[in-house]
């Protein structure tokens, strides 16, 4: 084989994650030579078979240590960082994953000549008084002045086998009469399949979108943090009652819980914070077409994927409703 005729090498951090492994299984699908940047390879040899044998690569890198990253990205023609955290832990804060390490990747992906695609999220806001959209927003800055050209994709909350939303809530539903409606659960949603968010990390590798430019993702529906949790509900089979939970008192619970050492939080005071503003698509990258539509990608509904994976939360597994025996 030539070197013309060998496939790009793309190197994705945070590839063994939620979204991650779906990203190197649509670029694995595209013919991509992929190299896995994560903290821990010898638990991430589940992403091997997504591709053909030696495809796929696993390398160590830790976004804290920036000779990890360049190395990671030695070769490679096209960077993707999905690197992100829902909660703080030991020195995997904030600003150390989402803000410093996104500097670093983008730094690395400018010395090596590569582009860039960052995954960031809806409400990404440098001003913001959530630690984790606040991190989002420095990230973004900080890019768009390392590597002016890189795509900025920011996907509303993700949904998929591997979510960490309606699989919390519904695991909940299993040992709760109750459900918490943080805020009245008014806050809207624009729920996202996580294929249709890795289908737009590969067309902008693909170099099918605007290099600079940042895109919006959002699911088909605009739903209510009620609807979200009816939804589930309902395709589940459960009866728990919804219970109101305001602002202020959830906090309260969440800065507690965080404080329980060596058990991951059910919730904390920034996710509260965050639930106070929308997460939806904006106007102003609908009007533009930085979105999902606007690639020329159908927005998956939440209903034709959801049952697929809710259904061991359901009282009866897979039999629950259907009067048949196992």
């Amino acid at each position: 084989m030539t070197l013309s005729n060998i496939p790009p090498l793309v190197t994705v951090f945070g590839g063994s994650g939620f979204v991650g492994r779906h990203v190197v299984r649509a670029l694995a699908k595209r013919g991509f030579r992929i190299r896995v940047a994560v903290r821990r390879p010898d638990l991430a040899g589940f992403l091997l078979p997504l591709g053909n044998l030696g495809q796929i690569s696993l390398v160590q890198a830790n976004l804290r240590y920036r000779a990890s990253v360049d190395k990671a990205v030695e070769g490679a023609s096209h960077v993707v960082n999905c690197v992100g955290i829902l909660f703080e832990s030991g020195r995997n804060n904030f600003d150390s994953v989402q803000d410093f390490g996104a500097r670093a990747v983008a730094e690395a992906a400018r010395s090596a000549g590569a582009t860039l695609t960052h995954v960031s999220a809806i409400g990404a806001n440098a001003k913001s008084a959530s630690l984790y959209a606040a991190s989002k927003g420095h990230a973004e800055e900080a890019i768009a002045k390392i590597k002016p050209d890189a795509i900025i994709l920011r996907p509303s909350i993700v949904f998929g086998p591997e979510d960490g939303f309606f699989n919390k809530f519904a695991g909940m539903a299993r040992t709760m009469p109750f459900l918490p409606l943080i805020g009245g659960g008014k806050t809207r949603f624009q729920p996202v399949y996580v294929e249709d968010v890795a289908e737009a990390v590969a067309l902008s590798v693909d170099g099918k979108l605007v290099p600079g430019k940042t895109y919006e993702l959002g699911g088909a529906e605009t739903l209510t943090f009620r609807d979200c949790l009816e939804t589930m509900l309902e395709i589940t089979g459960r009866k728990n009652t919804l219970v109101s939970l305001p602002f202020g008192i959830a906090s309260l619970i969440g800065k507690i819980a965080s404080l329980i050492p060596f058990v991951a939080p059910p919730l904390t005071s920034d996710q509260v914070t965050l639930l106070k503003s929308d997460n939806v698509v904006s106007d102003a990258a609908r009007s533009e077409g930085r979105t999902l539509e606007g690639m020329g990608i159908t927005p998956t509904k939440l209903r034709s994927v959801l049952p697929s994976y809710m259904v061991h939360y359901r009282p009866q597994g897979q039999f629950t409703g259907t009067g048949k025996a196992a």
